[in-house]
This record gives structure tokens, C-alpha cells and sequence, in this order.
């Protein structure tokens, strides 16, 4: 094993004094080719091009010397640390951070982050994170080849939103970029670079005066969600300031809900969203919503609310199932209206999870064979919920209702 394991990170800057003794006395080097050029890293010091890091970790691990690991920004966040101090390495390591590549294109752009998301778009993540950035109004992207900024561009389609591409930072290539995103896929971008995805209410464009003033938060990361005064969800009509139907009890909602499990990188399809409630709902939780509607009025009502609960829903007026054949792939799917036929379009596209429901058990029982028959495991459940007016312990709203749920089987 090395005698001594040296992470640098590199932001274009000088190295400090810590880490030029560092580089000074390795005997290994490991880096890009453009951090194995620097003049500090010694002559007959045994170099590798640091492509997989795994391997270059293997390689290490059989060093007799000092080795240093040099990567862009800082290697602490999403960086070399984590797979340099796995189990399987055995590697213990000492950090000389640099100022990461995220917090560096948001100096470039001159906006705060504290209420950014940051994700890491790979080949076989790039798809949730895009449904990170139809979520949130601010999105930090480190991106990689075959997963850049055409790519997120490509699948963000029919969402507006602001790219700012920040291509090579700290190095003499060093560009940044301001595109709306349907003229980002026009272009080629270098590698590496990060993509600062912006857009929504509130948030204000890079270097530009005369927005509304963003407001400060308390926890980094978290810039959208309901607002402060809203506390808990099923929340009941009032607090929408509308009329829920039957097929909207909060006592259905919340059992929905509970089923789907809407999470942060999810795409979620409410198809017949009615008043929206269960829609922006699902957002709340930091979820990807397409809200999908047959009445326009509707679906007016459904982009208001979510900009009064703050929250990003992109609404769809069609009718369904056709409304459904151009839309991204879902990961769970809320049926409010449609029956048979539209959970049948959904089971096509094999989304983890369909939940619906049914007024008459004929009609649940057709539901569920055709979950049934694509596979899908199927729980159903007859929700009665009866709303008590408490001055005169009187029942004012009945709502009985079964309730499906698809669940995909793992493989």
C-alpha cells in the first residue's frame, strides 16, 4: 500500500503550499492529462491518466511511495474521495480542497445556491436527473459525456427553463454560456462542464437585475415545497380554496398518495388531475409532475395552484389515452379519471406503480385484470371516509370509493 495517499483538488488556481509539498514529494501521480502537465508534478514520477478510478485506486493500493490523486474543484463532493476510501481499496487518504466546480459556476453566474439541487447526470441517471430539474426551479447538473447539456435539453422537452453551461472552469478554455433550453441541442459542448438549470417563479436569471428578489432559506437544498404557512398534505378543500369531488376526498388522497410514494428524480403522471390538489401534492414531496386534463378551465386551475403552493407542475390539456403518447416515460401513475382504458395505455409504458380507483366493484374487478394480466401485483382496498360536521356531530360528506394499486415486481 502507499505510505501516503494525497487527494488535490484544482480549480484552475495556484496550488497552495500544502499541496505543492505534496505533489513535490510524490512518487505516483495520478490525474487528468491536463493536471498531469503542471509544471509541480516531479520527472520521474510514475503517472496515470485517471480514467476509472477504480482501477487507478487498484493501482495505488500496490504503490511503495507517496501518491497524490489530483481532480478538478473539490474532490470531496461528488468526487475521487468516496471511491478512493471504499471497503474494497482499503485506502486512507488526506484532502486539499479547492473550490468545487458547482460553487464556480455560481459564482460565474452570479446567483446564490444554498437553495440549489445539485445532481450528477450519468448515462443511466441522466433520466432522473431530468426529472430533478422539472421539479425545481434551480438545478446544478455535473454532467458527462453521452449526458450533457443537449441531452438534458433533448428530454426537458416542452419545459422552458434557462441553461447556463459552464465548459472547462479553471482552465484557459473556460466558457460560460447563457441559452433558453430549446437552443441548447443546437450546439456541441466540451467536456467537462457543469449545466445550471434555472427557471420558475421566484427565481432570478444570472446577473440580471429587476426580478423579484429571491427569498433565503434555513437548509441548503431546499428552495421549493409548500410554503412555510401550509403544514401537512391530503390537505382538505379549503386549503385549495376549491370544490373536491368525490373522487378527491383527502382520505383518498392521502391513501394514494401513501401508494405512490412520489420522491425526489420520480416522474409522476396524474392523469384526470381534477383540481389539481393530488398534483401538486405529489410535487410537494420534490417529484416531477405532468398533470394531465381534458377541460381547459381545469387545467388553468391546476398551473394557478401550483404557483400559489410554489411548486412545479407542467399541465397538459388532452384527452387521455392519446394525451399520453408523447409524454416522457413515468415512473408511478395516478389515474383519476379514465377507467379501464387509460390504466391500459399506462401499463404499456411499465411504470413502477398505478394507483386508481373505482365507484362500483365491476368496474374494480376490470381494473385490476388488466394490471393483472401485465403482470402487475394488485392490492385493492374499499375506502369509506365520512366527514363529521363537530357542532352537531352530524354527517355532512360521504365518500366510498375502492382503491387500486399496480405494483410493477422487481426483477
Amino acid at each position: 500500500m502507499a505510505d501516503r495517499v494525497t487527494v488535490i483538488g484544482w480549480d484552475g488556481s495556484p496550488l497552495t503550499d500544502a499541496a505543492r509539498s505534496a505533489v513535490a514529494a510524490a512518487t505516483l501521480v495520478a490525474g487528468a492529462a491536463h493536471h498531469l502537465a503542471l509544471p509541480e508534478v516531479p520527472p520521474g514520477a510514475e503517472r496515470i491518466r485517471l480514467g476509472s478510478v477504480d482501477l487507478a485506486a487498484r493501482r495505488i493500493a500496490q504503490h511503495r511511495g507517496s501518491a497524490v490523486v489530483l481532480a478538478d474543484g473539490d474532490p470531496g463532493f461528488f468526487g475521487v474521495v468516496r471511491t478512493l476510501r471504499a471497503p474494497e481499496h482499503g485506502l486512507e487518504v488526506e484532502v486539499v480542497p479547492a473550490v468545487s466546480s458547482v460553487a464556480a459556476a455560481f459564482a460565474r453566474a452570479g446567483m446564490p445556491w444554498d437553495d440549489a439541487q445539485v445532481v450528477v447526470a450519468h448515462g443511466r441517471d441522466l433520466r432522473r436527473a431530468v426529472n430533478v430539474c422539472r421539479a425545481h426551479p434551480k438545478v446544478a447538473v455535473l454532467t458527462s459525456p453521452g449526458a450533457g447539456p443537449a441531452e438534458l435539453a433533448l428530454l426537458l422537452d416542452g419545459v422552458h427553463r434557462t441553461f447556463v453551461i459552464c465548459e472547462a472552469l479553471g482552465t484557459s478554455r473556460e466558457q460560460v454560456t447563457v441559452l433558453t433550453s430549446d437552443k441548447v441541442a443546437d450546439h456541441s459542448w466540451r467536456d467537462p462542464n457543469v449545466v445550471i438549470v434555472i427557471g420558475g417563479a421566484g427565481v432570478q436569471p444570472p446577473n440580471r437585475a429587476g426580478a423579484r428578489a429571491e427569498s433565503g432559506g434555513w437548509i441548503a437544498g431546499h428552495g421549493v415545497g409548500f410554503p412555510p404557512a401550509v403544514r401537512g398534505w391530503a390537505l382538505p378543500a379549503p386549503a385549495y380554496a376549491t370544490v373536491l369531488g368525490e373522487d378527491e376526498s383527502p382520505q383518498l388522497r392521502a391513501a394514494q398518495l401513501a401508494r405512490l410514494g412520489p420522491r425526489v428524480g420520480d416522474l409522476v403522471w396524474d392523469i384526470g388531475a381534477g383540481s389539481g390538489a393530488a398534483a401538486v401534492e405529489a410535487a410537494g414531496f420534490g417529484a416531477a409532475v405532468i398533470a394531465v386534463d381534458r377541460d381547459p378551465d381545469a387545467c388553468g386551475r391546476i398551473a394557478a395552484l401550483a404557483r400559489r403552493f410554489g411548486v412545479q407542475v407542467q399541465v397538459v390539456n388532452g384527452h387521455a389515452p392519446q394525451a399520453l403518447e408523447d409524454l416522457p416515460e413515468p415512473d408511478v401513475v395516478r389515474v383519476g379519471s379514465g377507467g379501464r382504458a387509460v390504466v391500459a395505455a399506462c401499463v404499456d409504458r411499465r411504470p413502477e406503480r398505478i394507483v386508481t380507483q373505482a365507484a362500483t366493484r365491476d368496474e374494480a374487478e376490470a381494473i385490476g385484470a388488466v394490471l393483472s394480466d401485465a403482470g402487475y401485483g394488485v392490492e385493492c382496498v374499499l375506502l369509506q371516509s365520512v366527514e363529521l360536521d363537530t357542532r352537531g356531530w352530524t354527517e355532512r360528506e360521504r365518500a366510498v370509493r375502492f382503491l387500486l394499486c399496480g405494483h410493477r415486481p422487481h426483477p
